[in-house]
């Protein structure tokens, strides 16, 4: 058996600039060391999201920002015994050894996991690495070997050399050891995939529902998803949080518009100040303004004692007026006032109150339309519209769905003492495809029912609801049912350009072969797109 030494492969350039890292003001050098540890920052990312293939690829790619390596290899060793006895990663070109893999250098860095740095073979005193790196052609004169160790033990090996004769310093070393951890670590997630894999197609786990890759991106606190519609008003978020203006959240009921408000607070100056929210709806219209401004001994029967309002504990900080197209309209003056002029006073106070306040107001009504109608003052509603933001409905971004269920089914099995390691793709396939029309909420208190009837590791949800509630929404009327599919079909053809097939196709976004899509074109009486 022959040991495989090193594969040479083609730098390539990272697509985007890595991050700033906290390394640079940890090791305060030259801005050549600080670029390296940016770049090892990045090399854990691009790991992560790499498969066995691509890593062995751009191996060199990945470590010459760190360490300005000519060749790179790495040898993993099999931890079964259905598995071959070793394989080599990075090998484009392949330099031969005369002797067997566990008489090299690559055996014993494997089984002491203990680096080996040599800085010119040719200068070597021990004869094994001479002898070892003579049979290798020459195509190298500094190398080193590093172990690829995890929790569960040695991987393999990961092999740099040099053309040249190379003195590694201290700081390379640790630079080396770090980046080595963390190939490890990529490999080891990456190998746990595959055998995943394999067990799900010899044993027909294709029932299952497949965990999507996550983003290795921050989230905006509890808030799930990532698909174009939600990202929109994310980035919106990102804009106007570190400003000091009112936001204007729309959007159906349901939809986390209080999640949003939370995420701009979070992002502004007045983090660290209170965040009050109150609920304009669920306070009754006669209270509503003590709530919010206060109120005096004996303003009122029952002011017993002297209240502070919210307006007053939001001082420095952020208000968030849920429901704000709730407000009486008696009220609305007053309202209007503080959000221009920041003061107010109390009830039954003669004395005023300055504030400084950011109010962010959210609703689901039409609030333009109640001021056509008279129910809403004009002057308030521009007040308000300030930064208008629009949350989308769970119906605008589908796509989200089995991340904010995954999400909800490990929140309240945590909470419940229970351990849900599947969803079936059936169930999944059915939450996608209903119409939520209560949004996030909805979608939330269905999850907790189904973990509550779920005594396994596999998700038992209570799907003859939806499949209910659907049937009773169609009954009634079959012939729109075919119009709708009609209408839902016409639509996948035109966003793919009347391509059926294909990765873009509009069989693909309809989810159903290339055949039955045509098979309902033709029942449906869709004509052909003219040429």
């Amino acid at each position: 058996m022959s040991a495989i030494e090193f594969g040479l492969a083609s730098p390539r350039p990272f697509l985007c600039p890595p991050p700033d890292s906290p390394f640079e003001d940890a090791f305060g050098e030259s801005e050549r060391l600080a670029q390296r540890y940016r770049s090892l920052s990045e090399l854990s990312r691009s790991i992560a999201a790499m498969s066995l293939e691509e890593i062995s690829h751009n191996l060199v790619a990945l470590l010459r920002p760190i360490f300005c390596a000519d060749l790179a290899n790495i040898v993993l060793f099999g931890q079964a015994e259905s598995e071959a006895a070793w394989r080599s990663l990075g090998a484009a070109q392949l330099a031969q050894l005369r002797a067997s893999v566990d008489e090299s250098t690559i055996w014993s860095t494997y089984e002491q996991q203990k680096p080996l740095w040599v800085a010119d073979w040719q200068t070597e005193e021990q004869p094994e690495i001479r002898k070892e790196a003579e049979s290798a052609v020459g195509a190298h004169r500094s190398f080193c070997r590093l172990p690829l160790i995890t929790p569960q033990g040695c991987l393999g090996v990961l092999s740099l050399a040099t053309v040249r004769p190379h003195h590694y310093s201290e700081e390379e070393m640790r630079l080396l050891s770090v980046a080595s951890d963390q190939i490890a670590l990529g490999l080891s997630n990456s190998l746990l995939h595959a055998e995943l894999q394999k067990f799900k197609d010899e044993f027909g786990a294709h029932d299952v529902y497949e965990e999507p890759t996550q983003s290795s991106e921050p989230l905006f606190e509890n808030i799930v998803g990532r698909s174009p519609a939600l990202q929109r008003v994310l980035r919106e978020v990102e804009v106007v949080a570190p400003t000091d203006s009112g936001v204007l959240i729309q959007g159906e009921t349901g939809t986390g518009k209080e999640l949003i408000a939370q995420a701009i607070h979070n992002r502004s100056a007045r983090r660290d100040r209170p965040f009050i929210k109150v609920n304009c709806a669920a306070i009754p219209s006669g209270l509503l303004e003590s709530e919010l401004f206060g109120h005096e001994k004996g303003a009122f029967t029952g002011a017993i004692m002297r209240k502070p309002g919210r307006f007053e504990l939001a001082d420095k900080g952020t208000l968030f007026l849920d429901e704000v197209g709730d407000i009486p309209l008696d009220l609305q003056a007053k309202l209007l006032r503080v959000l221009q002029e920041h003061e107010f006073e109390r009830l039954g106070s003669t004395r005023t109150q300055q504030v400084d306040v950011r109010v962010i107001a959210a609703t689901h009504r039409d609030l333009k339309k109640m001021v056509e109608e008279g129910s809403f003052r004009s002057d308030l509603y521009y007040r308000l519209h300030v930064f208008p933001l629009t949350v989308p409905t769970l119906r605008e971004r589908r796509e989200d769905i089995p991340l904010i269920v995954r999400h909800f089914v490990d929140k309240y099995a945590k909470r419940m003492n229970r351990r849900i390691e599947t969803i079936p793709a059936r169930t999944m396939e059915i939450l996608a495809d209903y119409a939520w029309p209560g949004n996030v909420r909805e979608l939330q208190n269905f999850v907790e029912r189904a973990v509550i009837l779920s005594p396994g590791s596999s998700l038992r949800a209570p799907l003859e609801e939806l499949k209910q509630e659907t049937s009773q929404g169609v009954q009634t009327n079959l012939s729109t049912l075919e119009e709708m599919e009609r209408e839902h079909v016409l639509r996948a053809l035109k966003d793919s350009n009347w391509v059926t097939g294909g990765p873009k196709g509009a069989a693909v976004r309809l989810g159903m072969k290339r055949t039955t899509l045509a098979y309902r074109i033709r029942k449906l009486g869709i004509p052909v797109r003219p040429q």
